[in-house]
């Protein structure tokens, strides 16, 4: 604790405050023991920031624990289609790419990069709300990037191709993209 002094113009008080460290120390329940007493050993950033990782030991069984904490954001609502509302959810959009970039040489990690990108774009756009229309082009500008073959197919489930036609469209879209300038 530090005492601190608070002074105004008319008067000036005292009060004991809580440092930085006191009042940030937050002790977690030991998943062994479920004691509430730990100690942290290490920390580290992790995810390019936007997580931080603490190995801690339980002070009263001694066995040792990781956490990890996330940044949370504030909620963005998702707009289908139908007008109804939910959360965002990250998961759904993973679950998305995931399918689009099955049987390709794609990582996991760079699946999830790929989401955080996305999820970055979106909370950069939109405060409140997006429609899945607009986070449907997101994901396909960031997969059209990523794999050509991804994005095709997610753009046939997204667009809701019909025939061959769609196809030849989309991959012409995309090879446009990557033709290189007339010298």
């Amino acid at each position: 604790m530090v005492l601190i002094l608070y002074r105004t113009d008319t008067h000036a008080s005292f009060r004991y405050v809580p440092t930085a460290s006191e009042l940030f120390r937050e002790s977690m329940r030991c998943p062994y023991c479920h004691v509430d007493n730990d100690r942290v050993l290490d920390t580290r950033a992790a995810e390019g920031g936007y997580m931080v990782r603490r190995k801690r030991v339980c002070t009263s069984c001694q066995r040792r624990f990781a956490t990890a904490e996330k940044i949370e954001k504030l909620s963005v609502r998702l707009v289908k289609s139908d007008e109804t509302r939910e959360p965002l959810d990250r998961e759904k959009i993973r679950r998305g790419i995931e399918r689009a970039c099955s049987k390709r040489e794609i990582s996991s990690s760079t699946i999830e990069l790929v989401v955080q990108d996305i999820e970055a774009d979106i909370y950069a756009s939109f405060d409140s709300e997006v429609t899945s229309a607009q986070v449907g082009e997101i994901v396909m500008r960031h997969l059209a990037k990523l794999d050509e073959v991804a994005y095709i197919r997610f753009a046939s489930v997204y667009r809701d191709f019909d025939g061959a036609q769609d196809f030849i469209e989309a991959i012409t879209r995309i090879v446009g993209r990557k033709s290189p300038a007339p010298e």
